[in-house]
């Protein structure tokens, strides 16, 4: 065998341990999965489940936290919440007092032993403060997190050692807000977006590398929820930044404002990020603020409004993120606690139904967390559970459902688990403020 041969598969063998953290069309490396388009695209996933139920391949404990987990190559990454003192108390007009580390866990994919953590004290001051909410992301070898109250860390993905982090109370003077941070950041190419919040800074761009701020855009008095969105429309990326008084398009290189358009939801809860369908953003949220947006054909960006939901006649989403598929909009209505299909040129309903969650009567806020593989959908309850269905204009279609993990968390007087699960390696990965579990999906 020629020595360049043997060197080049030498050098392949020893660097194999090190190139498990670099993303690829198997994993889940970020909220909503690649492309943060909730589809699944694995082969050999079951189209039905086995009478005695779906396998568990292991459970593994890990602390509080609404924080879904991110999978890439033999790992996952998940962020908790190790309370050690005050009481949880989920009132959603007010803050909770908590001490407190939070933590970021690497874990074995295949066995689910803990590799690495990365902890720090973290005093909370929030509502609903059971644990951070943002889904790490991983790129090129890096993990990004933020925590509850911002702090921002950017970690080597194979050891967790410190490569560079920020605060955003004190690099920024944000305020937190009152639900805490709960926008994932959003790596594309060799920069991060984040939502942060302080004087003109609602959101910065950050090299991902080095930490370095390349640019901050936007004021306003409250911050949001909604994650930065990447989309791309007559061959040019908007970055789409949604904060509880506009939903805006900015310059993804200089943070230069585009368009803006107004849209307030109640309670400052921006929070789903607007889909794109073609030439169509759809935007949604609480009370009565979802809207069809028709982004513009010239070479300079710009967008309006073609039409505006009224209570009870569109879909209204909150907690989880909805998907379309075709012309027709599904997801979890906030105000209702129905799973909806709308009708995505006009925004009617086409049909609803409360046998997803088994919401009560008066169960608003009832959540499925929707994925697309293949011509189905795998949806992830509230309860726990994990169901596999038939999503069509025509009406819902459940094939299968298995019970994964029991909620933990409690929402209006009822428990929950809102924390959207990864798929990767073939399995369902999903946690509640006990344990995160894997589940066999291989056919």
């Amino acid at each position: 065998m020629p020595i360049r041969i043997l060197l080049s598969i030498l050098l392949s063998i020893m660097l194999l341990p090190f190139c498990t953290s670099f993303a690829t069309a198997e994993d889940w490396p970020q909220w909503l999965g690649p492309d943060r388009a909730s589809i699944w695209t694995a082969s050999n996933i079951v189209e039905s489940f086995p009478e005695s139920g779906l396998e568990v391949k292991w459970r593994t404990p890990v602390g509080l936290g609404y924080s879904g987990p991110a999978v890439v190559g033999d790992k996952v990454y998940v962020m908790d919440y190790l309370k050690q003192a005050g009481e949880i108390v989920n009132n959603p007009g007010g803050t909770n007092k908590l001490e407190g580390e939070e933590r970021v866990l690497c874990l074995s994919a295949d066995t689910g032993k803990l590799l690495w953590k990365h902890s720090y004290n973290c005093p909370y001051d929030i509502s609903y403060a059971a644990g951070p909410r943002c889904t790490p992301t991983v790129a090129d070898g890096k993990v990004y997190t933020l925590g509850a109250e911002g702090n921002l860390y950017c970690l080597d993905a194979e050891r967790g050692n410190v490569i560079w982090s920020k605060n955003f109370k004190t690099d920024y003077d944000s305020k937190t807000p009152i639900w805490g941070h709960a926008a994932s950041p959003l790596v594309d190419g060799d920069t991060l977006y984040c939502l942060v919040g302080g004087k003109g800074a609602i959101a910065v761009a950050f090299d991902k590398n080095t930490g370095k701020e390349l640019w901050r855009s936007l004021e306003n008095p409250e911050t949001g929820y909604c994650p930065p969105t990447m989309i791309t429309h007559n061959g040019s990326k908007q970055l789409l930044i949604w904060h509880p008084s506009a939903l805006n398009s900015l310059n993804p290189k200089s943070g230069k404002v585009n368009w803006s358009i107004p849209l307030k939801p109640g309670y400052g809860m921006s929070v789903t990020v607007p889909r794109q369908k073609d030439d169509f953003l759809f935007v949604t949220a609480i009370g009565d603020e979802a809207a069809l947006i028709q982004l513009g054909k010239g070479e300079i960006p710009s967008a309006k409004i073609v039409w505006k939901g009224k209570p009870r006649s569109a879909l209204y989403c909150c907690n989880s993120t909805p998907f379309i598929d075709g012309n027709t909009i599904y997801g979890s209505d906030i105000n209702s606690g129905e799973f909806v299909a709308a009708n995505l040129k006009d925004g009617k309903r086409i049909w609803s139904t409360k046998k997803i969650t088994n919401a009560g009567r008066r169960d608003r806020h009832a959540t499925a967390f929707i994925v697309k593989h293949n011509d189905k959908y795998f949806l992830f309850t509230e309860k726990g559970d994990l169901i596999l269905a038939d999503l069509s204009p025509t009406g819902y279609k459940e094939i299968d459902r298995f019970h994964v993990l029991e909620p933990t968390n409690e929402a209006f007087g009822r428990s929950v688990v809102w924390s959207h699960p990864a798929f990767a390696s073939k399995s369902l990965f999903a946690r509640n403020d006990k344990e995160l579990v894997r589940v066999n999906l291989e056919k």
